[in-house]
């Protein structure tokens, strides 16, 4: 027998209570995209209840066992039957609203408030003391959390959680808004509803646990409300279902019939979730009561499913300009655009927009997406944004118009060309958005010189021209030109990825590492206008590589409209973004003036100034190239004086003797734009099987033999033949713009899906990808993914940081060529692809081995 009613986390907090997750519960596991659809849906109630106080967000049940020995007072104890992840997170978000808090606001007694209503049972025993007690496994770091000691926020689940709502508050904070965090505190513990299912004494919780995670082939919501159409029309049906519903089940899949039903809800309501389309749908079709209105329902779901064909597959759309457009749009992947696609196509089929209006529109969105990955937002409040724009754009103006006066009002990010032009110089454009966007827009910059040489652009890879590994020509070149107080590592970090010192090219492998000279002869023969361009300079350093990135902002100007004159400038989006990367740091490792300063297109001596002056999360974590604390580090807090690395040591980062931190421990530049997913792509994305790997397999041996010794590349060559003799696989595929080797372990159609260990790139890495292994089974336990850093970090030259383990850290190829180093490696990774597949036999996992240290 179970009792269920709908509650807040307030009031399931209140009070002297403890929730304890059993053993057989799995432990902590959401990933960034679970928090990351919580946090947006906080921030969306959080907006709601300023107009709409008593607005609520449902998201979820959580099912509770009270404790045999719950009595009339003391301590009530519960176990947590379902629902542990959601109550771990939501404290967890606490945990980083009560920080923030208290270190922003003037008011010091937010630790303390939200520390005893929420969080903790003050006057309790220290078995009681906390009101949610995780698995044993996680324990240690949610305990850090709760308590702030120096722990809090490591590499583990837990910790990556905190330090992800962490990071939100700092970019959402608004200085000009003293309310703003209070909302989405008010919004987390009185908004958010949860439905609570109690057992009785004498239920078994395992069994019911266990019920509650069965799953099967369900209904999808595309299911139900076909049956509901149907049920609604009990004479017609019949003929309905065949002159209409099925014409339109035949164009379009299950999913995208599902989709059909979003794209139409979301038009009106831009709040409106996937998950709720069957609830949304059946609301509005309510207020129908005849079944000939059912019946014109149907009709116009067909008649938009037509629609949605057409952006589904543009080669469908008979006027060329909208055809192109659709087709750029679509190339670009952003889902979330479709609702506005939808509407456009609607407007023009009811005769209340032109094909010349709805592809300027979509001109106008395009300039959008670029713009915005161009002054590195390629994907703040995006889909908040495009849902939108259906319901909020004006309607009093002629469609494209009403578009780009949407998307120039208020602060979207839609860049003029002054920000443009000031971003090409300084932002790491390599790191920003996704590989497929980044080429796409050299493609289509291409494409405006009008180049009567017809060359496949699908074809060509991004090359640094000033490339990301240095020589020492390239060093002498570059050092020419730096200014006094300037060192070359900075310098060519702050250069490297920025769009001037971008291409498309075919001969990555040939170029390389090249001298510019090298370089020159070979781009002036390519048939791209932008490489012969290149090519008519006598030297490549940062002069030109400015240069460049100011003629490349003028074309761009000219390619994509900018925004309406009165849109804002996207005034301190810097400094915002380094509080955030800030935030994201693990506690236990650290990161240089110049890393922080690139990846945010400042200098480091700017930033460094910035950090002694405005108080920022983790400042003391940003120390100089060489692991020091900087001569002029200072606290912003006036009365503070001690040692940074009395903290850091604390946090977990190690100091040589002479007071320099550990190099293993450090974030560098591309880890940095990891943390806080300027490329936000799961790494799985790169994987792209092709049906000739025989090909690209022999792409990757000569980008080898390129880049390294015969030594290194034979030992290299050496690994992947004995990881085919263990069973597993080498995928061979794009990534990085070099041809890449996956070590897949299990395949996409098996069990557990396609899992590997690590990704081989020519030009120097062997990557450990523990950001692709925490949502893979059975690695998905942080003891496995911390056992496979600890069995490589056994092989000589090999040192992976614990703090590391949420990224994609690794090791130089040329490790490999050491006789002792490969054998470990190699051993590492029979231990891995036995634990992969052994779940395909109904095993569990095979226990751990004794681990010696070096």
């Amino acid at each position: 027998m179970v009792a269920a009613r709908e509650t807040t986390l307030q009031e399931l907090l209140e009070g002297t209570k403890q929730y304890r997750v059993p053993l057989y519960q799995r432990t902590y596991s959401w990933d960034r995209k679970q928090l990351a659809r919580l946090w947006e849906d906080v921030v969306q109630l959080a907006e709601d209840r300023v107009g709409h106080p008593n607005a609520t967000h449902f998201i979820g049940s959580v099912v509770l066992a009270p404790s045999p020995g719950n009595g009339p007072t003391g301590v009530q104890d519960f176990l947590v039957v379902d629902g542990q992840q959601r109550l771990t997170t939501l404290t967890l978000l606490l945990c980083a609203v009560r920080d923030h808090r208290a270190a922003t606001e003037k008011n010091s007694r937010h630790r303390d408030r939200i520390n005893d209503r929420y969080l903790i049972n003050t006057y309790s025993p220290e078995p009681h003391r906390l009101k949610i007690v995780p698995t044993q496994a996680d324990a240690a770091a949610y305990r850090a959390c709760i308590d702030s000691t120096p722990q809090a926020g490591g590499a583990d689940p837990v910790g990556a959680a905190y330090r992800y709502f962490a990071a939100q508050l700092v970019r959402v904070d608004d200085p000009d808004d003293e309310l703003d965090i209070e909302r989405i505190e008010n919004a987390v513990i009185s908004g958010l509803a949860l439905v609570s299912v109690t057992t009785h004494h004498g239920d078994n919780a395992h069994r019911i646990f266990e019920s509650l995670n069965n799953t099967g082939l369900r209904l999808t919501q595309g299911d139900l409300l076909r049956n509901y159409l149907f049920m609604r029309m009990p004479t017609r049906g019949e003929q309905v279902y065949h002159s209409l519903w099925l014409p339109l089940q035949d164009q379009l899949s299950r999913e995208n019939l599902e989709l059909l039903f979003w794209l139409d809800l979301v038009q009106r309501d831009a709040r409106i979730k996937q998950t709720e389309i069957y609830a949304g749908q059946q609301a509005r079709l309510d207020r129908f009561h005849s079944e000939a209105e059912i019946e014109e329902e149907v009709a116009r779901f067909s008649r938009l499913g037509a629609l949605l064909r057409l952006i589904l597959d543009p080669s469908l759309e008979p006027d060329v300009s909208v055809r192109s457009r659709l087709i750029r749009l679509r190339e670009w992947g952003s889902t979330t655009v479709s609702p506005l696609l939808l509407h456009l196509l609607d407007r023009r089929e009811a005769g209340t927009a032109s094909s010349e209006e709805i592809a300027s529109a979509m001109l106008y969105v395009e300039s959008f997406f670029v713009r915005r990955l161009l002054i590195g937002r390629a994907t703040a409040n995006l889909n908040r944004i495009l849902l939108s724009i259906v319901t909020e754009m004006p309607g009093d103006l002629p469609v494209d118009q009403a578009v780009h006066k949407y998307l120039s009002a208020g602060r979207k990010h839609y860049a003029s060309d002054d920000e443009v032009r000031r971003s090409l110089r300084t932002l790491p454009y390599y790191l920003n958005g996704r590989p497929n966007q980044r080429s796409l827009i050299l493609r289509w910059l291409e494409e405006t010189y009008d180049s009567k040489e017809p060359v496949d652009l699908t074809t060509l890879t991004i090359e640094h021209v000033l490339p990301q590994t240095s020589t020492e020509d390239w060093q002498a070149m570059v050092s020419e030109d730096l200014k006094p107080g300037e060192n070359y590592e900075d310098v060519h970090k702050s250069l490297m990825h920025t769009l001037g010192n971008l291409t498309l090219t075919g001969y990555n492998a040939k170029l390389s590492n090249s001298a510019f000279g090298v370089k020159r002869k070979l781009l002036a023969t390519s048939g791209l206008a932008m490489n012969q361009e290149i090519a008519q300079n006598e030297r490549w350093g940062p002069v030109e590589i400015q240069n460049r990135a100011d003629s490349l902002a003028e074309r761009i100007s000219k390619a994509w409209p900018a925004p309406l004159a009165d849109a804002g400038e996207d005034s301190g989006t810097a400094w915002g973004l380094m509080n955030t990367v800030l935030a994201e740091l693990p506690a236990g490792t650290w990161t240089t003036y110049g890393d922080l300063a690139a990846i945010i297109g400042s200098h480091p001596v700017a930033v460094g100034t910035r950090l002694a002056s405005v108080k920022a999360p983790n400042a003391h974590r940003v120390l100089q190239t060489g692991g020091n604390v900087s001569p002029g580090f200072k606290w912003t807090e006036p009365d503070r004086d001690d040692d940074p690395r009395e903290l850091l040591r604390a946090e977990g980062v190690e100091f040589d003797s002479f007071g320099r931190a550990s190099e293993a421990q450090r974030i560098n530049l591309e880890e940095l734009a990891q943390l806080v997913e300027l490329e936000p792509v799961d790494p799985s994305t790169t994987l792209e099987p092709t049906a000739d790997q025989g090909v690209l397999k022999q792409r990757f041996i000569e980008q080898l033999k390129v880049h390294h010794s015969a030594e290194v590349a034979v030992a290299t060559l050496r690994l992947l033949d004995s990881w085919s003799e263990m069973g597993g696989r080498p995928e061979f595929g794009t990534g990085r713009n070099e041809t890449s080797c996956f070590l897949l372990s299990r395949e996409k159609t098996e069990a557990g899906g396609n899992i590997w260990p690590a990704t081989l790139y020519p030009s120097g890495k062997f990557e450990v990808v523990f950001q692709h292994l925490r949502i893979r089974a059975p690695f998905d336990q942080l003891a496995l993914r911390d056992e496979l850093r600890q069995r490589l970090n056994q092989a000589p030259g090999v040192s992976i940081a614990a703090a590391k383990i949420g990224l994609r850290p690794g090791f130089p190829l040329a490790v490999l060529a050491d006789p002792a180093a490969q054998k470990v490696v190699l051993e590492t990774l029979v231990w891995f692809h036995t634990q992969a597949r052994a779940g395909l036999n109904g095993q569990g996992t095979v226990p751990a081995g004794p681990l010696t240290t070096r």
